[in-house]
């Protein structure tokens, strides 16, 4: 019949769907699927920072190790010289170096040295070359090891100066000094300037000490300036 409208089915009406309805926007939840770029963003920022610390690790360690190859060096006020800028691997005099001490030819001698009467210690490290193991002994530092020994060499302040050579041959004092980059001579004994008195197992000896051999158990002396009387030295433990 004309003018009639047709009727709502019962779940058009129910639902407010029907031919005039909106269609509504669909409902985005909070928690729901994230952007697939997000976990890849995540994983480089993660992968970057990771670099980061290992990259600074390893410059710390090398900046730590130049630190401390420089601040191991002994250079206290009470030896005669210090041994920055000693030898640092190369041949000298015939005299090669290693990462472990060669006990083919094993004695040792000791050297006191006096500058104007007073003593000046012979550093720890001469002829060994850093970076080193430090022990702090009753005695002071003591090296118990290092990056290379030469034949001859020192590991404290005692003046003990230790020959462990794979050949036997006669070691000078001029090997020990040439390690050391100290000159030494009748009127020159490291930074010390003045006529130079020897003394070998409390006898004078005269000449140049560059010349005085390094036997067993050697107990060496040099004044420059004022003569000082013979001090002995007794070798313990075993050296």
């Amino acid at each position: 019949m004309s003018g009639e409208r047709s009727p709502r089915l019962p779940d058009e009406a129910a639902s407010g769907r029907g031919p005039s309805a909106a269609a509504k926007p669909p409902i985005r939840h909070l928690g729901g699927a994230r952007h697939p770029l997000v976990p890849l963003v995540i994983g480089a920022v993660a992968v970057l920072a990771f670099v980061a610390v290992v990259v600074g690790l390893v410059i710390g360690h090398h900046r730590q190790a130049a630190v401390a190859g420089s601040a191991q060096a002994d250079t206290s006020a009470a030896v005669l010289a210090p041994t920055t800028g000693e030898a640092g691997g190369e041949t000298v005099d015939g005299i090669q170096s290693s990462p472990i001490e060669q006990v083919l030819f094993h004695i040792h001698a000791h050297l006191a040295i006096y500058v104007d009467g007073q003593q000046k210690l012979v550093p720890y490290g001469i002829g060994i070359v850093p970076p080193y193991h430090l022990q702090n002994t009753k005695g002071g530092p003591f090296v118990a090891g290092a990056s290379k020994f030469y034949w001859l060499h020192t590991h404290d302040e005692t003046g003990v100066i230790h020959i462990e050579s794979p050949v036997q041959r006669t070691f000078t004092l001029a090997n020990l000094f040439d390690l050391w980059h100290q000159p030494l001579g009748p009127a020159q004994l490291g930074p010390a300037a003045g006529p130079v008195t020897t003394f070998v197992n409390a006898h004078q000896v005269a000449g140049d000490p560059r010349d005085i051999p390094l036997g067993p158990h050697d107990v060496i002396q040099l004044d420059v300036g004022s003569v000082v009387p013979f001090h002995p030295y007794a070798f313990t433990n075993g050296l």
